[in-house]
């Protein structure tokens, strides 16, 4: 999750007081909380008796005398990257402190008075599931609140997760992000002022290994058989002709977990798919449509004059990965630091095990390059637990003494409609891995914009990759 401060305003003091410099901290490029200097202060004071002053990374001190413009641009680098390192630290990130802190901010900042509201969540085939919750409810306690409204077992939530979509024209899903625990889900949606932002549930792990625990339960498999028919009709799961005639057969005789057996067997099960962007693989400025799953990306693109390809990068096979993101000003622009900028570009980066002895950057720019990154990490996750032998179950195991809201009438699963013939349009792709040795690809080594040690994800999954890799 991306923590920025891009700019500061000059407020006013409560009952006309004196002004004061505020803080704008974005998460993924939206405003989440406005805060001062003096409230970090007290989250960083409160952190260093809980953890000690070792472990956190340091934090800009106080001034005896007003800014000037230069040092409150300076202040506010420095509490970006307070804000970045705490957030990427395991402990601190996760830290009650830290995320109630964000939580308290950000419903101060919307100003949203703590009251019990109704709260609209989407399944993955645009079921609509009503909860009771809190404004101020976390975004795991609406997690819960959704699970108890369609009666899904304590110990299957864990692997599934509220994501922030944007509802496309044609009523697809752009996703933004995965809701953490730092924000108030209600209050996520509604502060961005639009509907065509909505909140989804969808299955969190990667490995389909993990379908017997959630097919064992009837909701459960439920939710695995509505998300992966929604997939198919989106076209996120590659299917053929003769596929698709097995697939409406077993849905036809209500046989999910046959359905469910043969999707597990396709290209792109479980795999989640992005809007189209650019690359700069196999050339520079490649349109491609990016897809995570199965312990890679996944880069469908055209080159002109062939057919639609597709190319492979393994999770395993990354060393490390960054995000960065630049804020162009208009041209010929004098503007001072934090106005007048124009569009947040985002690029995630990726340095990648090519060949046994090469490693070469590729670059992907999105829009949704955090939730990719997000994705990425998540993936690294369930590799090294699997790797250690430990369980997912433990891995996602809810926290202990969490209050749950029982409802007194449970929400079915709605069964989804046949699915449609295959669209004739869609296209065989052949697979790019002859090409990916072959393929020359622009370094960025020393990218336009800065990027700190703190920045860069290392892949403790690449560690253990041996020549039968390759």
């Amino acid at each position: 999750m991306h923590f920025s401060i891009p700019e500061t305003e000059s407020r006013s003091g409560d009952s006309g007081g004196s002004a004061y410099v505020a803080y704008n901290i974005h998460v993924n490029g939206v405003l989440h909380c406005r805060v001062r200097y003096s409230q970090l202060l007290g989250l960083h004071e409160q952190l260093r008796k809980e953890y000690g002053a070792n472990v956190l990374p340091a934090f800009p001190p106080k001034k005896l005398f007003s800014l000037t413009p230069a040092e409150v641009e300076q202040r506010r680098e420095q509490l970006e990257k307070y804000m970045q390192a705490v957030r990427q630290d395991p402990l601190l990130g996760s830290s009650e402190t830290f995320n109630s802190f964000l939580r308290r901010a950000q419903q101060e900042t919307q100003q949203v008075p703590t009251e019990e509201v109704s709260l609209e969540v989407l399944l993955s085939n645009g079921q609509k599931v009503l909860v009771n919750v809190l404004t101020s409810d976390q975004t795991e306690d609406v997690l819960e609140a959704v699970a108890a409204k369609l009666d899904l077992p304590d110990d299957l939530i864990g692997y599934f997760s509220l994501f922030l979509v944007r509802e496309k024209e044609d009523g697809a899903f752009s996703f933004v992000r995965k809701l953490q625990e730092f924000e108030l889900p209600y209050v996520s949606v509604t502060s961005l002022r639009s509907q065509e932002y909505k909140i989804v549930l969808r299955k969190s792990y990667w490995d389909s290994a993990y379908d017997d625990d959630v097919m064992e339960n009837r909701v459960g498999l439920n939710l695995l058989y509505a998300q992966t028919v929604a997939d198919i009709e989106r076209g996120w799961i590659l299917v053929t002709k003769e596929q698709h005639r097995q697939l409406k057969s077993l849905q036809e005789k209500v046989s999910k977990k046959e359905f469910l057996r043969l999707a597990q067997t396709l290209r792109h099960y479980g795999y989640l798919r992005f809007d189209a962007c650019v690359a700069d693989f196999p050339e520079k400025d490649c349109p491609v449509v990016v897809s995570a799953g199965n312990s890679e990306l996944s880069l469908q693109l055209r080159l002109p004059g062939q057919q639609l390809r597709e190319g492979s990068f393994r999770v395993t096979r990354m060393r490390c990965w960054r995000v960065t993101s630049s804020v162009p000003l208009p041209s010929g622009s004098t503007s001072s630091p934090g106005r007048g900028r124009g569009e947040v570009r985002l690029e995630l980066a990726f340095e990648y095990l090519m060949s046994k002895d090469r490693l070469q950057w590729v670059t992907i720019t999105s829009p949704q390059a955090i939730m990719m990154s997000i994705c990425l990490q998540s993936m690294v996750d369930e590799l090294m637990v699997k790797k250690s032998g430990g369980s997912l179950r433990k891995m996602l195991r809810r926290r202990v003494g969490g209050t749950l809201r029982r409802s007194d009438s449970q929400q079915a699963v709605k069964s989804p409609p046949l699915l449609e013939s295959p669209d004739a349009s869609r296209e065989s792709m052949v697979k790019l891995s002859s090409k990916l040795s072959a393929v020359s690809l622009r370094g960025i080594g020393t990218p336009g914009t800065d990027a700190s040690a703190s920045d860069v994800h290392g892949n403790f999954a690449f560690e253990g990759i041996g020549d039968e890799d390759l």
